[in-house]
């Protein structure tokens, strides 16, 4: 995304094609809060400072399974490089959906373990007005119950999916040994207790 008119444009054609904020959210890698920002304000008049977030299009890398085999790679000797150091294993990699999931099926076979898939609640549709959306462990894929597990996502935000998927697989049996991400925008060390290693960290200094 070039500029800020460019991000709301594409946030409002989003909407039009009946994405929920989360959804958008997911497809811009940005934040809730972000999202809501870009549609409440028009094109060129937003003079209000919107949220400090950054806009993260990794869609050159994500467009090719060959470059992606590759980041696999990296993140897999990264996940390795925490496991080593904690003195755990990996039976299980959950991919989150949705843009987490080609990162997670190539690391899931480079490290020779199990593939389970977590939809997260953002990512989910309600039927009734006022209904809270849950998010779910597909149950086409692996088990994670008495599993060591680590976690696969392309970007940290705000880190609550990230929150919500260890506290759902802790819930669930599992133990979370590491969440590994391409792009960290919080620049953390753990979420919920569970170490973060990624291959790139946003850090502000402002």
């Amino acid at each position: 995304m070039k500029n800020i008119e460019t991000l709301m444009k594409k946030a409002a054609e989003l909407k039009a094609e009946g994405l929920v904020e989360g959804q958008i959210s997911e497809e811009l890698n940005i934040s809730s809060e972000t999202v809501t920002w870009l549609l409440t304000h028009v094109e060129k008049t937003a003079t209000s400072p919107g949220p400090k977030d950054v806009s993260v299009d990794w869609s050159v890398i994500g467009r090719s399974a060959y470059r992606l085999g590759h980041l696999s790679l990296a993140i897999s000797d990264i996940i390795d490089e925490s496991l080593i150091a904690s003195d755990s294993g990996v039976d299980v990699v959950v991919g989150i959906a949705l843009s987490g999931l080609p990162l997670a099926s190539m690391v899931a076979n480079d490290l020779a373990s199990e593939l389970a898939v977590y939809t997260p609640s953002k990512q989910m549709l309600t039927k009734e007005a006022g209904q809270k959306a849950r998010g779910n462990l597909s149950s086409n894929f692996a088990d994670v119950k008495d599993k060591e597990c680590i976690i696969i996502d392309d970007v940290i935000t705000s880190g609550r999916t990230l929150e919500e998927a260890v506290e759902y697989l802790d819930s669930h049996g599992a133990k979370i040994n590491a969440i590994a991400v391409l792009i960290d925008k919080k620049g953390i060390d753990e979420i919920a207790g569970v170490p973060v290693v990624s291959l790139l960290k946003v850090l502000r200094v402002n």
